[in-house]
């Protein structure tokens, strides 16, 4: 049986450096919380919610991001139990639950339905990376896209979200929230897209980067213009440019039934180097 608490305990700036040795001794796989980390100080107030660690003869051994997303770091299942356990002392704050598939399976499996029934459950999602040049063409036509871009960049990214997710990003009331985060990735210079007669054929975002990798997120070709190999350059060109200009390796994660994606990296070059779940709230 758990004992309560399992030695883990909030994180806060002190903890930094240790926190940042555990997850990149992973740097691709734990790119989320390692830039989450390194632009907040593991505050709470900057980051909008906490990171806990577990601890075993005094020395940190996994850890835990909880905030819209709950994400497990380096954590086996019994790390991921002891996080559950804690976990479960709180009402659900999280969306979602997303990372390695065997951290994210046995945290489920503790905690169980007390945190509501999930809208959905993605169970074995392909971890894929590249730290090479592209094996196809990339397609010179793809640029990073400016704020002048957003009347078309916005709604695609609407569109995209509302395919992937289920739902639109802007129920609720969060247009304006998202709105605002797309504007963020267009002035950070980490939004790509690619355009046709004024119109976007191809786009693809960084979630988040470290000194050692980025994360696509938000790949999307609208579906008048599918079929024309626009999403396998478009990604060769987004590989070149993030890897020249924000991060050596650049990796993505993709459903597993998403066969036309998964066919298109691959062409690109990217190959698996883990699987993810994902349990969508």
């Amino acid at each position: 049986m758990l004992t309560t608490r399992q030695g883990v305990r909030l994180l806060g700036a002190g903890d930094l450096g240790e926190f940042l040795a555990l997850a990149d001794a992973d740097p691709v796989v734990n790119v989320f919380p390692s830039y989450r980390a390194r632009t907040t100080n593991l505050e709470p107030r900057w980051l909008g919610g906490e990171v806990w660690g577990r601890f075993s003869g005094g020395r940190m051994v996994a850890a835990c991001h909880v905030g819209a997303n709950l994400v497990p770091i380096n954590a086996g299942p019994d790390d991921a139990r002891a996080f559950a356990e804690r976990a479960s002392g709180r009402g659900r704050s999280v969306s979602t639950i997303v990372g390695p598939h065997d951290a994210v399976e046995a945290f489920w499996g503790a905690i169980g339905m007390r945190w509501g029934r999930p809208r959905e459950i993605r169970w074995r999602q392909p971890h894929l990376q590249i730290d090479a040049p592209p094996r196809v063409e990339p397609d010179g036509g793809v640029r990073r896209t400016t704020r002048q871009d957003l009347a078309e960049v916005y709604p695609a990214c609407v569109a995209m979200y509302t395919e992937e997710v289920g739902i639109s990003p802007e129920e609720g009331g969060g247009a304006e929230l998202y709105r605002a985060r797309v504007s963020q990735l267009i002035s950070r210079g980490w939004s790509f897209a690619r355009f046709h007669e004024g119109r976007l054929v191809f786009k693809a975002e960084v979630a988040c980067a470290t000194p050692y990798a980025a994360q696509i997120q938000g790949v999307y070709v609208p579906p008048e213009f599918r079929g024309q190999g626009l999403a396998t350059r478009g990604m060769a060109a987004v590989v070149d440019i993030v890897r020249a200009e924000i991060a050596p390796t650049v990796s993505l994660y993709v459903n597993e039934w998403n066969h036309a994606a998964r066919a298109a990296y691959a062409r690109v070059g990217f190959e698996e180097t883990a699987r993810f779940s994902t349990v969508m709230f």
